[in-house]
């Protein structure tokens, strides 16, 4: 009805809150403090689709989607230690406001950032720098607010003039931080204190790993840190290490699709790749189909780098090239564990790929994935490692290829009517 113009949003809401009995409220024109926002905790609002706009006589007054809900609403009064008064509001409207929580947590993050910088003592003793109270504070803001966000990585950037902090959000990049030169040398040391890697060392590229806790999830980081122009760069890949693989479905693939790729996973044999860009998902949905194929008939080994997500009844080995465990050395010892299947997390060289293959020749289902940009794009990408063409033949069930798609955020949607140019792009010849 709204899409045909026979009745407007406030209309609707209106409407419905009158069949409930419920006041209405509508958030969009409201004007919410972070004083009141901040009496419901952001996760207890998420988890309940409600959001608090007024307190007043030591009653919140609280927009839900649904205000019949009695258990969220008892739950929340016992949080709060206040009386509750619900109010109807439009789901779209809800989901808006619930990203008010993402604005305030900015500015709260700034505000600890800024008040630390200033505490920052200059120094030579790296060292000591790096153990003082701010720059862990600095450092620890940093790490909350990326894993607040989901960023998938943090990037510290040496400048001629200052330090700026990108956090990559759903696969792009964007400046979050900016702080005066000086203090980025500081907070090298401290990351490479966490991740045991040479403090005193800054002519060649380190990496590490480090790992902590944050509301009881555990979050690991894979860590790089290179000499630039002006300075050490770090970027810090986050890992969230408690999260449960997603099925094809909640990754986004459905139809046939779906179909080919579930019937080709569940052959007994063969080798299933997985193709695509950096970052474009492909060790997810490699996670994905070895939850699905994870039963107790099974054995599943993998050799990782890292590992990403830890799984139950899986063999996972982590790739260590400063022991002389690399992708092929690991292969071929899980070779030796009576696996059923097997999951490569890249085939990068000549002897990976043959060992890769000749284990599919060998009874086993090999998962692994490569990068091309495309699904054709992988058997010439194999052949240039040394593949015979004919053992390929035989051992290839699917090449998959994958793009990162970012979704649209409830919180900030809109209609967009695009111009002709973009209709014109968009469309088949």
């Amino acid at each position: 009805m709204i899409f045909r113009g026979l009745i407007s949003e406030d209309s609707l809401g209106k409407l419905i809150s009158g069949y409930l009995n419920i006041p209405y409220a509508d958030v969009r024109r409201l004007f919410i403090s972070t004083e009141v926002l901040n009496l419901i905790p952001e996760k207890l609002a998420r988890t309940y689709r409600m959001i608090p706009f007024e307190f007043k006589d030591k009653k919140i007054k609280v927009a839900m989607e649904n205000p019949e809900d009695f258990e969220a609403i008892e739950f929340a009064k016992r949080q709060t230690g206040y009386e509750i008064e619900p109010y109807f509001a439009r789901s779209e409207d809800v989901s808006k406001a619930l990203g008010q929580y993402k604005k305030n947590l900015k500015s709260d993050f700034e505000k600890i950032i800024s008040e630390n910088i200033k505490k920052v003592a200059p120094g030579d003793n790296l060292e000591k720098a790096a153990e003082d109270v701010p720059v862990v504070k600095i450092l620890n803001t940093i790490f909350e607010y990326a894993v607040a966000l989901r960023s998938s990585d943090i990037h510290i950037e040496s400048q001629s003039d200052d330090v700026v902090i990108r956090f990559r959000i759903d696969g792009m990049l964007r400046d979050m931080f900016k702080f005066q030169k000086g203090i980025e040398q500081a907070l090298v040391a401290r990351i490479k204190i966490l991740s045991d890697l040479k403090i005193d060392e800054h002519r060649i590229p380190q990496d590490g790993r480090h790992k902590f806790n944050i509301d009881d999830e555990v979050i690991a980081l894979r860590i790089s840190i290179i000499p630039g122009f002006y300075g050490e760069n770090v970027v810090m890949r986050i890992l969230r290490e408690t999260n449960r693989p997603l099925s094809l479905e909640e990754l986004g693939i459905t139809g046939q699709g779906l179909m080919t790729i579930r019937e080709n996973c569940l052959k007994p044999h063969g080798m299933i790749l997985v193709t695509g860009p950096t970052g474009s998902g492909k060790t997810t949905t490699l996670y994905s189909v070895l939850n699905m194929l994870n039963t107790a008939e099974v054995k599943i080994c993998t050799i990782e780098d890292p590992i990403e997500y830890g799984m139950n009844r899986v063999t996972q080995i982590q790739v260590n090239t400063k022991t002389g465990l690399t992708f092929a050395a690991g292969l071929r010892s899980l070779m030796r564990h009576d696996p059923d299947i097997i999951m490569v997390g890249e085939i990068r060289d000549e002897e990976t790929a043959e060992i890769a293959i000749h284990s599919a020749l060998t009874g086993h289902l090999v998962l692994s994935t490569l990068h091309t940009n495309t699904a054709s794009g992988a058997v010439p990408r194999l052949l240039d490692m040394g593949a015979e063409a004919f053992l390929l033949a035989s051992t290839l069930n699917i090449v998959v290829a994958q793009r990162l798609v970012r979704k649209i955020c409830p919180s900030c949607i809109a209609k967009y009517t695009p111009d002709e140019t973009i209709i014109k792009r968009l469309s088949k010849d």
